[in-house]
């Protein structure tokens, strides 16, 4: 793709810094929506995944741990895209040039089609247990209509205004639902581990299959897989120190949460389907429907900044325009795909951009004006893209040849920050 001209970025809003008087974000609004996007069905079944491969003390430990970090990164861009006023989009315009920033771009947009999908084939099979728990949705016709309507939801939400989103339907009416619904699995399922036996559970031990680093590895996925996201939201945050508390806060306790809760559920009911355990608890037939309400957002965010990434390389069409199209493309692809056997390429996918944003943030932390460095990114960047691809040889070769170190993606993210902090010029 062409490098922009100075007229076509001029029309472009992901390339364009959000003026200070369209920001509307305060700390409790981007609270809010992390705490809103990190609560999922997903992020309890991955918790579910710790158990029996760790101690019980030893899940929690790595849930805590992992949960503090990856949201802190996830802050810290968050914090650069607010400082800079910049889209995702832009963040890797000024750190990989105008014209090589294409391909990272296009991977997130390929990566936010898949887990769009997969997020409402997530939502689907929840409907469809949840509807025949109810004695509804027996016909083999359910899947199919059941993934038709979250669709036409997130199509109708995409047509809106994202900043009404969150500052209304989220903050006022989504997010004080779902922590009910999260407060009463809870109870139902401590209630359970206390009948069972507290102290057994707590001291029972793994059988060694994760250690500890792998386990932490795996909680701190869910955050990082949000970092190509972040910049879309918290460019529109009044303050970065407020985007960066708000961002860490509302996911770190969301992630800690939902993985705890997968932890606790395999602990005293063991199931290979989460979503059926959790209806066996007391009222969890309507817990778990708040929660799948919930889960609307998480479509709607890929729907969203997917919209965002296009329109930064096709700006002739709007973000709204561009959202409409993101919305049928995942809820086609929902339809056709087998979402399921797909996850692992997703996961693959996903490992390009533990370096990518080690690389942004070596570039544009502590203070560097990204904003300003836009007017002047070449058309590539040869350093921070060679970071990149060793960052990303990096990642799958440190298993296998670095197997002490038990995880992939901190030292990457650690390797790739150190070098572009090392080599990055002075901006002035």
């Amino acid at each position: 793709m062409s490098t922009p001209s100075p007229a076509r970025a001029a029309n472009n809003e992901a390339l364009t810094p959000l003026a200070s008087g369209a920001r509307a974000f305060g700390w409790r609004d981007h609270a809010s929506l992390w705490f809103s996007l990190g609560v999922g069905l997903l992020v309890m079944q991955v918790g579910a995944y710790l158990i029996p491969a760790l101690s019980t003390r030893e899940a929690l430990a790595a849930i805590v741990v992992g949960s503090l970090i990856g949201a802190g990164l996830l802050g810290w861009v968050g914090k650069l895209g607010c400082d800079s006023g910049l889209a995702s989009a832009g963040l890797m315009h000024v750190v990989y040039g105008r014209r090589f920033a294409s391909l990272p771009i296009v991977l997130n947009i390929v990566q936010l089609l898949g887990w769009g999908a997969f997020e409402l084939v997530v939502m689907r099979d929840a409907t469809v247990a949840i509807g025949r728990q109810a004695g509804m949705l027996t016909s083999s016709q359910g899947p199919l209509l059941a993934t038709l309507a979250w669709g036409a939801v997130v199509l109708a939400l995409i047509s809106g205004s994202m900043v009404a989103l969150v500052r209304k339907l989220i903050a006022r009416i989504a997010l004080p639902l779902v922590v009910l619904s999260l407060l009463w699995l809870s109870w139902q399922f401590s209630g359970m581990a206390q009948a069972q036996g507290l102290s057994a559970l707590w001291e029972r031990s793994g059988d060694g299959s994760m250690g500890a680093l792998s386990a932490i590895d795996l909680v701190i996925a869910m955050p990082v897989s949000w970092l190509p996201l972040v910049a879309d939201y918290a460019r529109h945050g009044r303050s970065g120190r407020s985007t960066l508390h708000g961002t860490w806060l509302g996911y770190a306790i969301a992630n800690i949460w939902c993985y705890g809760l997968g932890v606790l559920v395999a602990l005293v009911l063991p199931s290979e389907n989460l979503v059926t355990a959790l209806l066996l608890a007391q009222g969890g037939l309507i817990a778990l429907s708040l929660i799948l309400i919930d889960e609307i957002d998480n479509a709607y965010g890929d729907a969203y900044s997917g919209s965002v990434s296009l329109h930064s390389l096709q700006p002739r069409w709007s973000i709204r325009r561009w959202g409409v199209v993101m919305a049928l493309a995942c809820t086609g692809f929902a339809l056709v795909l087998p979402m399921h056997s797909l996850e692992p390429f997703l996961l693959l996918l996903s490992s390009v951009f533990v370096p990518l944003f080690g690389v942004i943030l070596g570039r544009l932390a502590f203070g560097v004006p990204a904003a300003a460095l836009l007017s002047r990114a070449r058309a590539v960047h040869w350093g921070a893209t060679l970071i990149w691809l060793v960052g990303i040889a990096f990642y799958h070769a440190a298993p296998r040849f670095l197997p002490a170190l038990g995880s992939s993606a901190l030292p990457t993210l650690a390797l790739c920050f150190v070098l572009a902090l090392l080599t990055r010029r002075p901006t002035k």
